[in-house]
């Protein structure tokens, strides 16, 4: 044999072996095979329809335009929707309170139903990630079993959204902050505290005394004090049934003070009503009011003029309906989600937004 015949390969060999002139998958340079591309995320903002006027406030504060989607009710009841534009490869944000909508006709089950099946098709349309911002996140208040054979509703909403498909939630002042543990996705829970205490630090009020409703809402209360040098009061309260509050006695000092009631949540306003007459029949010698979701359904109205407030101070996480008394001031809450939502996009700190201060209760 020739010594250039049949000669065996060097191993040392840097030369790649090739197959009809390509290179063998065996012999390719190591890494080879990765496939890279610069990174080209897209921030997309929908809106359903519990909330456009936020949903548009928050695009507006972003420097993007709302999405386009059709989101409709068939005359049978049943909801539907469809994304106008290509979500491929998109964050995709959808604002959604869970909470009904006289403007649009929407109930609060519409609501939950419009968010699930906007995150669905946003899951088949193949964004990136989808994330739910309920600032309202309802059903909140069914956390626990309060009487044998009842439903843990805030529960089967978290697990309702998780099966549609979300990769996260925003959310803000939820009625238990233990409902967080309900999720298996990151839970982001943010808070007004801020936005209120500015406001009735602006109003320059004097002997403020902050009250709690119930012993349920202490820590928020004292904080809420805290962050405005007053003084801090409690009720107590009792519920002998669903939506009826009874305040037995007030906890504290507030015998000419301007005494402040703060909750996270004015519903029907019956425990604010009730709460109101108790301190003002302990001395207060005026009354204000301030949560973070001002639902007020049912004769909401006709309980807050009952029950002579100067003001009750709420945001905008559910659009106010119509007919509310003038003492009612709305603060946007669309500053503080435009923060968030843009530390989420950005793989940011969220708890930077209130230096780690976000986990009140």
């Amino acid at each position: 044999m020739s010594s250039t015949e049949h000669a065996p390969r060097s191993i040392s060999s840097t030369a790649p072996r090739t197959i009809n002139g390509a290179m063998s998958v065996a012999e390719m340079p190591f890494g080879s095979s990765d496939l890279r591309a610069e990174p080209d995320k897209r921030l997309m903002l929908f809106s359903g329809r519990a909330n456009r006027a936020l949903a548009g406030r928050i695009a507006d504060r972003l420097g993007v335009a709302l999405g386009q989607v059709t989101t409709k009710t068939f005359a049978n009841g049943e909801v539907y929707c469809r994304y106008e534009e290509s979500v491929r490869g998109a964050d995709v944000f959808i604002v959604q309170p869970i909470c009904g909508n006289h403007a649009e006709d929407l109930r609060t089950n519409d609501a939950l139903m419009e968010l699930l099946v906007m995150v669905d098709a946003a899951v088949g349309g193949s964004a990136h990630r989808v994330i739910a911002v309920c600032p309202w996140y309802g059903y909140s208040r069914q956390d626990k079993k309060s009487s044998p054979r009842e439903p843990i509703s805030s529960r089967l909403v978290a697990h309702m959204l998780e099966a549609a498909g979300i990769d996260r939630i925003l959310t803000m002042d939820l009625h238990a902050g233990q409902i967080q543990g309900f999720f298996e996705k990151p839970c982001d829970h943010m808070t007004a505290m801020n936005i209120l205490t500015q406001y009735f630090s602006d109003l320059g009020l004097d002997d403020l005394v902050v009250v709690a409703p119930d012993a349920g809402r202490v820590k928020l209360n004292k904080r809420f004090a805290a962050k405005m040098g007053a003084d801090l009061a409690i009720l107590n309260k009792e519920r002998p049934a669903q939506q009826v509050a009874e305040i037995n006695y007030v906890i504290g000092d507030v015998r000419g003070k301007t005494a402040v009631l703060v909750d996270d949540i004015i519903d029907t306003a019956g425990t604010l009503k009730a709460a109101a007459d108790a301190v003002r029949d302990a001395g207060a010698s005026r009354v204000y009011a301030a949560a973070t979701h001002g639902l007020l359904s049912g004769n909401a109205f006709e309980n807050l003029i009952a029950g002579g407030f100067e003001q009750v101070v709420v945001t905008d996480t559910v659009p106010a309906p119509p007919g509310a008394p003038d003492f009612v001031k709305v603060l946007s809450c669309a500053d503080l989600l435009t923060s968030t939502i843009r530390q989420i996009f950005t793989d940011g700190s969220v708890s930077d937004v209130f230096g780690g201060e976000n986990q009140l209760f």
